[in-house]
This record gives C-alpha cells, sequence and structure tokens, in this order.
C-alpha cells in the first residue's frame, strides 16, 4: 500500500518543479526584452579643461614693399640692366639714360663756375689795389695835415682839401671794391647751386634700386623713350617694378565681431597649401580700421622669406588665437543644440533618464565648448542623435572617446 501511494506525489513533485522553470525563464526572458528595449546614447562627462577661440581665416602673402620705379628725367633708355625674376641689392644700377640736352646743361654750368672763380680773383685784385691806393692817399693827407698843425699857414688850404678829397675818395674805391668782391663771391655761390641742381638731374638719369628685392616687371628696353616722373600731366612709363620678397607680409581679414581680440604679438598658425609648409607667426600690426564693405580689419604678420619658397600672391590658411581661459567647465561642440533663442544640451542623471538643460555657453575652441551655466562637473551629456531622444526617457549612456584636432606646430 505505501509503495502505490509515493508514485503519485512523487509526480506531483516533478510537475511542480517543471512548472517553476517554465515560469522563472518567462520572467528572465521578459526582463531581457524589456532591457533590449532602453536605447544606448553616445555620452561624455562635463570636465574643466584650458580652452582657447580660435579664427580659421584665409590670408594672402603680399610683397613688404613693392614700387614701380621712374625716371626723373626724360630721356632714352642707353642701357638697362635687370630682367623679371633678377634679385638686385639696394643701390645697384637697373637702367642708364642717354639725356644729350642734360650733359650740355651740366658743362655749361661747370663753365659758370669757372667763370665766377675767376671773377673772385679779379674782384680780390681790385680790393687789394683799392686799399694800397687808399693807403697811400691816406699817408700823404695825415703828413700835410700834421705840417699844417705844425706850421700854420705853410699848406695851402686848398692843397689840404684837395689831400683830405683824394684820401675820401680812395676810401670809397675800396667799400666798392668790397662790394663787388662780395657780388662776385654770391655769384659763385649762385653759380655752384645751379651747377649741383644740374648735377643732380645728370645722376637721375641712372636709376637705381632704392631697396633690395626682386624685378617682377619690365616695362621698357634698351632705346625706349622715358617721360621724367614727376610731369603730373603725362602717363609717364615707368622701369621696371622691384618688389622686397625676401620678407612679406600675410594679410589676413578678421571679422568684425572678432576684432576686439585682436592685439599685437598674438599667435597665428599658418599653413600654406602651394608648399605644405606649416609654421607660427605673430601678428606685428593691424589696421584699427574696419573696411566699410566687407566688415572687416586687415591684420599681418611678417615672414621672412629667404630663399624665396614664397611668392607674393599666394594664398595661405591661418588660424588666430583669439581668448584664453584657464580650467573651465568644458563639453565637446557637439553635444550643443541651438533651439529658438538658447542653447541646449540633454543630459543623463545617474539613473538614465534623459533631461533637458538650457546652457550659457563661453568661448569655443576647435572641438570644445565652455559653458559657464546649466552644468556642473562630471554630469554626462549625449554627444549625438539629439533628435531620437526625448526628455524624461531612459537611455543606457556609451561614454565616447572625443578626437581632439591636434594643434599644428611649427617653426619659420
Amino acid at each position: 500500500m505505501y509503495k502505490r501511494s509515493s508514485l503519485p506525489i512523487a509526480g506531483i513533485a516533478a510537475l511542480l518543479s517543471l512548472l517553476s522553470l517554465v515560469f522563472s525563464g518567462c520572467r528572465d526572458n521578459d526582463a531581457q526584452s524589456k532591457a533590449a528595449e532602453i536605447p544606448s546614447a553616445s555620452a561624455a562627462r562635463v570636465s574643466r579643461e584650458n580652452l582657447s577661440s580660435k579664427l580659421m581665416v584665409a590670408g594672402q602673402f603680399q610683397a613688404f614693399q613693392e614700387v614701380d620705379l621712374h625716371a626723373k628725367v626724360s630721356g632714352y633708355i642707353r642701357r638697362i640692366n635687370v630682367d623679371i625674376g633678377d634679385r638686385v641689392r639696394a643701390g645697384q644700377v637697373i637702367a642708364t639714360l642717354e639725356v644729350p640736352e642734360l650733359n650740355a646743361q651740366v658743362a655749361g654750368a661747370q663753365a659758370e663756375v669757372r667763370h665766377s672763380q675767376s671773377e673772385i680773383q679779379r674782384a680780390k685784385s681790385e680790393v687789394a689795389g683799392a686799399e694800397s691806393n687808399h693807403a697811400a692817399l691816406h699817408a700823404a693827407y695825415t703828413r700835410l695835415e700834421q705840417a699844417s698843425r705844425q706850421r700854420p699857414g705853410l699848406i695851402a688850404e686848398q692843397e689840404l682839401d684837395d689831400a683830405r678829397a683824394k684820401d675820401q675818395d680812395a676810401e670809397a674805391h675800396v667799400n666798392i671794391a668790397k662790394s663787388a668782391f662780395e657780388a662776385t663771391e654770391q655769384q659763385l655761390g649762385d653759380s655752384r647751386a645751379d651747377n649741383q641742381r644740374v648735377q643732380t638731374m645728370s645722376d637721375y638719369s641712372v636709376v637705381t634700386a632704392p631697396f633690395s628685392g626682386v624685378v617682377t616687371m619690365r616695362y621698357a628696353d634698351t632705346g625706349s623713350l622715358i617721360q621724367a616722373g614727376t610731369t603730373s600731366n603725362t602717363q609717364s612709363m615707368p622701369v621696371v617694378r622691384l618688389a622686397q620678397s625676401d620678407m612679406l607680409r600675410l594679410r589676413m581679414p578678421v571679422p568684425e565681431s572678432d576684432v576686439p581680440f585682436i592685439q599685437d604679438g598674438g599667435e597665428v598658425q599658418i599653413t600654406v597649401q602651394a608648399t605644405g609648409r606649416t609654421f607660427t607667426g605673430k601678428i606685428i600690426r593691424f589696421s584699427r580700421a574696419l573696411d566699410s564693405t566687407t566688415r572687416t580689419m586687415l591684420a599681418e604678420v611678417d615672414v621672412p622669406n629667404p630663399d624665396l619658397k614664397l611668392s607674393p600672391g599666394m594664398y595661405a590658411q591661418t588660424v588666430i588665437s583669439l581668448q584664453q581661459r584657464d580650467n573651465v567647465l568644458t563639453i565637446p561642440t557637439q553635444a550643443v543644440v541651438q533651439g529658438e533663442g538658447e542653447a541646449y544640451v540633454l543630459a543623463v542623471d545617474p539613473s538614465g533618464k534623459v533631461q533637458k538643460k538650457v546652457v550659457l555657453l563661453g568661448i569655443q575652441g576647435p572641438d570644445k565648448v565652455e559653458v559657464t551655466s546649466g552644468l556642473a562637473e562630471g554630469d554626462m551629456v549625449i554627444l549625438s542623435g539629439q533628435i531620437n531622444y526625448q526628455a524624461g526617457q531612459t537611455v543606457h549612456p556609451k561614454i565616447a572617446t572625443v578626437v581632439t584636432m591636434p594643434k599644428q606646430e611649427g617653426k619659420q
């Protein structure tokens, strides 16, 4: 009897165990399906960093100095010594002009100087003769006057008056001779000044380089007639164009909103695509005035170019450092969503709930932006696909690796 009753009890126990396993499996499947329904989200944490804002703008190289060289006198080019691409030194002769009439003026001015010099010698002789004659007549008058005082009546008054008159006349001739000598000296000065003027004009028939540079254009050939560059009513043709290219100006247009942050010595990262060079420069000068058409201000970097590898007219990509902030709250730029009149982020709280938080932003770097209000250090924000998430939704945040743009460095 005992053995028959134990079999149903064992069957019931086995059935209950089976039902328990079935129910447990259902619960596990429900949990797994619910977990599969919670989406994952790429996220990053709010952190403190040193941040700098930068302006990326295209710049253009220009010659440090560039000038069209004109002749100051009119004439025919007798010889031109340079061509385009030639490097010249300061003071080097670029071209020589043939000006026959100017040569005649130089000869005439020199002859006038020699004539004035001979006239001075003659005037000196006249002054010496007049002084000698005056000395003799003055001595004769003095003796007669002394004799007349010692022995009154010995010398006739008429004779004494004649001697006095001759003495005074000789003294007047001395003054006249001295005045003539001074006039002759003045004439010599005028002759020398005219000779200097003509000689200077003759020197202008030789065109020289005002600074060291490269000839970028040649306008005239041997035999060309060149008009004086000082004639305002004629279109005078220059001889050559000279550019100082061993030092270049890199000019960059800075937008109006960034003008307050431009300062002397500001760092600029420069990349020249044409040559593949990357180097660092500093702002040397800026115009301190906006262009009314483009609303930009020109800033300049001086770039040494001793090997002439860079050419005026080349473009460069520049990155100008504007502001620097140390130990500020930052988030990746892609975490910020610009709404209607406000910026916000989607933050994830410790329980995985999505929250919309309005933030105030500060300076912006190449890949991160400063947060001045709305978040705290360590908060987690969604990086991408914000349109796919709603406030109050539960997500699985996954910390993503933010790729930082490498800083380009180089030496000039």
